[in-house]
């Protein structure tokens, strides 16, 4: 199947015409007006050394429900101690930053190219794009970002510096967004990681179909608040099973 060339124009084929490794198109920009159309319409950006802008919707899609969050005793056990202090859209850049500098297993660089973090930057200052940071004292020792739009957010990358602190940060924000209403986190591609939390295959109809539901709710485009401290926004999920 041939593979769109985007141009000037904000429009992307639909995701359903990806081929068979997810690509929906190539080439283009990471402009926030872009980027806006994509997660729209479930399609993300994945950069790859040596290629034009790549653009997926892979099938199947990696994704997870908030209100079935899964955190494993161990997890919950770290939170109670209560070490951590989470906020959200205090250190943006820190976040996006940090992220860009962590080590990827087989992988040269980095895939949060400077023009997309830029890109980030922008949806971040129009109410879209949002961090979570974990601290120690006064230290930023782990946190993730993504793109939310109504009642979806699309997880785009995490950092820790210590043990157990992005993982803090992502069920601290699952904890908020079952209680906020939210449908549908994307997670993008399998990971060990985010399987733990409950994060599944979801065949692609299913998920345009639950995104496209989802990102039609009124978006809050305001800096994220999180009311509940890591402890109290654990009560919002599921014991672990």
């Amino acid at each position: 199947m041939p593979v769109y060339l985007l141009d000037k124009e904000l429009s992307f084929p639909v995701p359903e015409d990806a081929n068979e490794e997810g690509i929906v198109a190539v080439g283009g920009d990471v402009s926030p007006e872009r980027l806006l159309v994509a997660y729209r319409n479930g399609i993300f950006p994945w950069p790859a050394r040596g290629y034009p802008l790549l653009w997926f919707s892979p099938d199947p899609r990696f994704a997870l429900a908030p209100s079935r969050t899964h955190v494993s005793r161990s997890l919950r056990k770290v939170i109670r101690k209560g070490q951590l202090r989470v906020t959200a859209d205090t250190v943006f850049s820190d976040v996006i930053t940090a992220c860009a500098a962590v080590p990827r297993p087989h992988q040269q660089g980095t895939w949060i190219t400077r023009d997309l973090q830029e890109g980030y930057f922008g949806l971040h200052e129009l109410g879209y794009a949002h961090s979570i940071e974990a601290w120690r004292d006064d230290q930023l020792v782990g946190g993730l970002y993504g793109v939310s739009l109504g009642k979806t957010f699309a997880g785009e990358s995490m950092f820790a510096s210590e043990p157990d602190a992005s993982k803090v940060a992502f069920t601290t924000l699952l904890g908020h967004l079952a209680m906020w209403g939210f449908r549908v986190v994307d997670c993008q591609v399998h990971t060990e990681h985010l399987a733990r939390f409950g994060a599944t295959m979801w065949p692609r109809d299913r998920f345009l179909s639950e995104w496209r539901a989802a990102v039609d709710e009124p978006s809050v485009l305001t800096p994220w608040h999180l009311t509940m401290s890591p402890e109290e926004a654990l009560e919002q999920l599921q014991p672990d099973v």
